[in-house]
């Protein structure tokens, strides 16, 4: 019972919708008829501009420290809060508050690890800054910054976080699908504010 009713709370808090709060209040825009039609920060900065795309990115990142963060909140002892943040990106990518399209599971999986170990979130943090620098590509950041999530979470012997990590990096792959092909094609758009 205990996991039912966080994990429900979890998928609520995943699947409010940032990106389109933002843009209708703000803007009076629909993001997703916009960019690349997701409700991530990365549209948001290309669609909305750099405050706006702040804003939902770290709005995003918070909905994975929040849910790990609710057994702790409700008192219940008995709940991994990691299988409820995931509970949350599941919420992020597929938003009952949006139609079921959301998010491609980046930002609030780093919530998750914020809530859980924030020395690994600044490592992989700076992981993502570093790549973006180098590639100017989001897309590849992303996943890159999944991997060296789980190679850090295995030498700091978390092995918790090395499965969970896994679970995240395959939902970034997954979502980012296109975006692995337009890389191919080189056709990925680059990033110009770096």
């Amino acid at each position: 019972m205990d996991y039912f009713l966080l994990a429900i709370i979890a998928y609520l808090i995943g699947s409010v919708p940032f990106g389109l709060i933002v843009g209708k209040v703000g803007f009076k825009i629909d993001i997703r008829e916009h960019g690349s039609g997701n409700l991530g920060g990365t549209n948001s900065f290309r669609v909305l501009g750099v405050k706006a795309g702040f804003i939902v990115t770290v709005a995003d990142i918070l909905k994975g420290t929040l849910a790990t963060q609710l057994p702790l909140l409700f008192g219940i002892e008995n709940v991994n809060p990691l299988i409820i943040g995931i509970i949350a990106v599941v919420g992020h990518m597929y938003p009952i508050f949006a139609r079921f399209k959301g998010g491609k599971a980046v930002a609030t999986s780093g919530g998750i690890i914020l809530g859980v170990n924030p020395l690994l979130f600044i490592i992989i943090l700076a992981t993502f800054f570093i790549m973006l620098y180098l590639t100017k590509y989001v897309s590849l950041s992303s996943m890159i910054t999944g991997i060296v999530t789980v190679i850090v979470a295995y030498i700091q012997q978390e092995m918790g976080l090395v499965i969970v990590g896994l679970i995240l990096t395959v939902f970034v792959f997954y979502r980012h699908r296109a975006n692995i092909k337009r890389i191919i094609d080189k056709t990925e758009p680059k990033i110009k504010w770096m």
